[in-house]
C-alpha cells in the first residue's frame, strides 16, 4: 500500500492547458482499434501512487473490449488523489486519452499529463503540466481527450495525475485508454575502435648488454 504525505486543496483551475472542450465523443467501433498503446506499456514498471490495493493501478490499462469490465479497477487510499507513472517500451506519439472512472462522485474531475518525467511523486505534480483537462463522467468510455500532438511527439514515459473527483472521499478508475503512434526506441550504437599501437622501444628495455 502506497501512502504519501502531502497537502492538497479542492480548488484551482486548469491554468489554460485544456478543458472539457477538448473531450470529443467517439462512439464508433473503429476507435477501439486505435486504443492499443496498452500493448506498448512496460507493465512491470508501472507505478500508481496512493493506490488502496498494491498493484491495482496497472490493471486499468487493458484492451478496449474490456474497458467496461468493472472487476478490475484502482481506488485511491489516503485521499482522492492518484498518480500514475507509465513507462513505454519505445517512443510514443500520444494523440488521445479516454478515462472511465467510478460511479457517482468517485470519477476523477481533472487530469494533468506530464511527459518524460520518470518516477514523479506528489511533490512534483504542482508544477506546470504539459497538458491539463477538466473531465466529465464517462461510464461508457466514449469521450476522448485530444492531446497537443506536437508536445507529446516523443514520449518514453507518461505521468497522469488525478488531483480530485466530484465529491467522494476516494477516487476510482476502471480504464485508462491511450491512443497514438509507437516506434521502437532508437538506441545509440557506441562504436568502440581499437587501435594497434606502434611499440615504443622505451617500453621494452632489456637488461642484456650487447657489446656489438
Amino acid at each position: 500500500m502506497a501512502h504519501h504525505g502531502h497537502g492538497h486543496s479542492h480548488g484551482g483551475g486548469c491554468d489554460g492547458h485544456g478543458n472539457g472542450e477538448d473531450g470529443h465523443d467517439h462512439g464508433s467501433p473503429e476507435i477501439g482499434v486505435q486504443y492499443n498503446l496498452y500493448l506498448k506499456i512496460d507493465k512491470d514498471r508501472v507505478e500508481c501512487l496512493n493506490e488502496a490495493v498494491e498493484g491495482s493501478g496497472k490493471q486499468v490499462f487493458k484492451p478496449w473490449n474490456e474497458r467496461l469490465d468493472k472487476s478490475t479497477f484502482v481506488e485511491s487510499d489516503a485521499d482522492e488523489e492518484l498518480l500514475f507513472n507509465i513507462p513505454f517500451t519505445g517512443l510514443v506519439k500520444l494523440k488521445g486519452v479516454i478515462i472511465i472512472g467510478g460511479e457517482d462522485e468517485s470519477h476523477p474531475d481533472r487530469m494533468k499529463l506530464f511527459k518524460n518525467r520518470d518516477a514523479m511523486t506528489f511533490d512534483d505534480v504542482h508544477g506546470e503540466a504539459d497538458q491539463e483537462f477538466d473531465l466529465q463522467p464517462d461510464p461508457a468510455g466514449v469521450v476522448e481527450y485530444n492531446t497537443k500532438v506536437v508536445r507529446f511527439s516523443s514520449v518514453h514515459s507518461l505521468s497522469i495525475y488525478f488531483p480530485g473527483n466530484f465529491g467522494a472521499d476516494s477516487t476510482r478508475v476502471y480504464y485508462i485508454g491511450l491512443r497514438g503512434e509507437y516506434s521502437e526506441m532508437q538506441r545509440q550504437e557506441v562504436m568502440i575502435c581499437t587501435y594497434e599501437l606502434r611499440p615504443n622501444p622505451a617500453d621494452h628495455k632489456t637488461d642484456v648488454f650487447d657489446p656489438s
